[in-house]
């Protein structure tokens, strides 16, 4: 593998295990030119993941695009980066169990916001004032509204 980090082309496996209910291999790599750390998943071939987006058209599902887009959600925010590619891994899982092997976006978001509401409010609320596109102070409110009584009641 690549190393994604500095681009050199020699490191080790440190650790595998299954993934996707045994139907992925998970396995984390560490570069020996720089010593960082990557999580590479190995798969069988086979129907290609699809989203549907708002206005009806067919793309093929991106890891990348959606774990960049949580990243966003989460920065400078105390949530480790193999949470956020479980979140990510969790997503697809979730989507290949769909008819036809496609998603909707409107779906992806709401398990996104579902698991970022457990792992980080701050995150969550990020993610959704765009995934939602609030329009005004008061949608914002609207959904913080919820996050307050919880934290009041856990208190």
């Amino acid at each position: 593998m690549i190393c994604p980090f500095c681009k050199a082309d020699n490191d080790k496996v440190v650790d595998s295990r299954s993934a996707d209910g045994g139907f992925a291999i998970r396995r984390r790599r560490e570069c020996l030119a720089c010593g960082k750390r990557f999580t590479t998943y190995e798969r069988p071939g086979d129907v290609p993941l699809r989203v549907i987006k708002k206005d009806g058209s067919r793309v093929p599902f991106d890891r990348s695009k959606l774990l960049g887009g949580i990243l966003k959600a989460c920065e400078k925010r105390p949530v480790p980066t193999n949470v956020l590619e479980d979140l990510v891994e969790e997503v697809e899982q979730q989507a290949c169990r769909q008819p036809d092997n496609e998603i909707a976006t409107h779906e992806i978001g709401e398990l996104v916001m579902a698991r970022l509401r457990e792992i980080d409010h701050v995150a969550y609320v990020r993610f959704a004032s765009v995934y939602r596109e609030f329009k005004d102070i008061n949608q914002f409110l609207e959904e913080l509204r919820p996050l307050l009584q919880n934290t009041r009641e856990e208190k």
